[in-house]
C-alpha cells in the first residue's frame, strides 16, 4: 500500500500546485478584463459598434477571472479531501471556461479586421453627424472632446472633418476647440487652423492603434490563460478517475 500511497500524494501535491497556479491565471483575466473594460474604454466608444465587442470580451474576462480563481479554491480542497464530486465539479466547469477562453480569442481576432475596414468611414459619417461642439453636455460629444484632448488629435482623418459639419453648421466655427494644442489661447478660435495651433493629425489611426494592443491583450491573455489552466484541468480528471 506504501507504493501505491506515494504517488498518489505526489498527484495531490501536483494538483493543489496547479490549482494555485489556475487561481493565478484568474487573476490575470480579472486585470485583463479591467484593462480593456475600463482603461481606454472611453476612448475607443467613438468608434461605436466597430469597438463595442472588446468591452463585451472584456466584461467576460472579469467573470471567467472570478470563477476561475473560485474553481481554483475549490479544485484544491476536492484534492486536500479526496472529493470525487468536488472535482467533477471543477474538471467540467474549468473544461468549460477553457473553450469559452478559445473563442472568446478567436472571436476578437475575427472581429479586429472588420474593424479595420468599417470603422473608418461609419466613424467619420457618425462624427460629422453627431458632434456638437466642446461645451455640449451630450455624451458624444463630451466623449469626442476627450479623445482628441488625450490623442492630442483633430477628427477622424484631420481637422477638416468638421467642414460642411453639423458642428460647423451650429457654430460657425471650422474646428472645435478640442483640436488646439493650447485651448484657452486667443488664436484657438475656430478659423485659424495652422499647424502651430491645430493638431493636423486624425484621431482615427490612434484609436485603431489603441483598439489593436486591446485586442492582441484579449487574445494573448485568454490563450495564455487556456494554456497554464490545462495541467491543471488534466491533472484534475487524473485524480478523479484515481479516486474511483
Amino acid at each position: 500500500m506504501a507504493e501505491m500511497h506515494t504517488p498518489y500524494a505526489s498527484l495531490k501535491k501536483l494538483l493543489s500546485f496547479l490549482n494555485g497556479i489556475t487561481a493565478m491565471s484568474g487573476v490575470v483575466l480579472i486585470g485583463l478584463g479591467i484593462y480593456v473594460t475600463f482603461r481606454g474604454a472611453a476612448l475607443t466608444r467613438v468608434l461605436g459598434l466597430c469597438s463595442a465587442y472588446l468591452h463585451h470580451v472584456g466584461y467576460l474576462c472579469l467573470v471567467m477571472g472570478c470563477i476561475t480563481v473560485l474553481l481554483g479554491f475549490a479544485g484544491w480542497y476536492g484534492a486536500t479531501k479526496e472529493s470525487r464530486g468536488t472535482l467533477l465539479f471543477c474538471f467540467s466547469f474549468m473544461l468549460v471556461i477553457l473553450l469559452v477562453e478559445i473563442t472568446a480569442a478567436t472571436v476578437v481576432l475575427a472581429f479586429l479586421p472588420i474593424v479595420q475596414e468599417v470603422a473608418l468611414e461609419h466613424t467619420f459619417v457618425t462624427l460629422r453627424k453627431n458632434y456638437r461642439g466642446f461645451n455640449e453636455p451630450d455624451d458624444y460629444s463630451m466623449e469626442w472632446n476627450l479623445v482628441m484632448e488625450q490623442l492630442k488629435c483633430c477628427g477622424v482623418k484631420n481637422h477638416t472633418d468638421f467642414s460642411g459639419s453639423s458642428f460647423e453648421m451650429t457654430t460657425g466655427h471650422t474646428y472645435p476647440r478640442s483640436c488646439c494644442k493650447s485651448i484657452g489661447t486667443v488664436a484657438c478660435d475656430g478659423r485659424n487652423a495652422s499647424t502651430d495651433i491645430v493638431h493636423w493629425e486624425g484621431c482615427f489611426p490612434k484609436l485603431l492603434k489603441i483598439t489593436k494592443t486591446q485586442s492582441f491583450n484579449l487574445s494573448g491573455g485568454s490563450l495564455g490563460a487556456a494554456v497554464i489552466q490545462l495541467p491543471g484541468i488534466l491533472a484534475t480528471l487524473l485524480l478523479f478517475v484515481k479516486l474511483g
